[in-house]
């Protein structure tokens, strides 16, 4: 039996963003989506992680470190969050980003198959961002 989501409801809104995203859609144009999302689903960290990595692609770096912090508070063993908040935190000169990278690497190191969700995640950052230079600096960190 499958579930059809309400598209208008929290689910579906996420759902239905995280889909055109998927498809390639520009970032800009989903952020007022997931900037819904949290808005209507303010404990789901998952909203959080991708509104972050999408302000991230949109060179929002102040408003990318409260998502993404929001995001790691909810859900601590997310490494995707982890990941945007590292980003961030480059981004904006903030300290902090060693424990992130390297509670990362673990997982990384425990769980090939969240590792390649993870790079996958970086092929795509470059991709959308080109140069990116604080996402290169993380991929080279996890990569050592």
């Amino acid at each position: 039996m499958t579930t059809q989501q309400d598209p208008s409801s929290a689910e579906g809104l996420f759902s239905q963003a995280l889909q055109r995203y998927q498809a390639g859609e520009a970032p800009q144009e989903l952020l007022a989506d997931f900037e819904a999302f949290t808005q209507q689903a303010p404990k789901q960290s998952a909203g959080w992680t991708c509104l972050s990595w999408l302000q991230l692609l949109c060179d929002k770096p102040e408003e990318a470190l409260r998502s993404a912090r929001y995001a790691v508070k909810l859900n601590p063993q997310d490494p995707q969050a982890r990941i945007n908040l590292s980003l961030a935190l480059l981004e904006t000169g903030a300290k902090g980003v060693r424990e992130h990278i390297d509670l990362v690497r673990r997982v990384m190191a425990l769980s090939p198959e969240m590792a390649k969700e993870l790079n996958t995640s970086i092929a795509d950052g470059l991709q959308r961002r080109p140069g990116w230079p604080a996402l290169e600096k993380v991929k080279a960190w996890l990569a050592d």
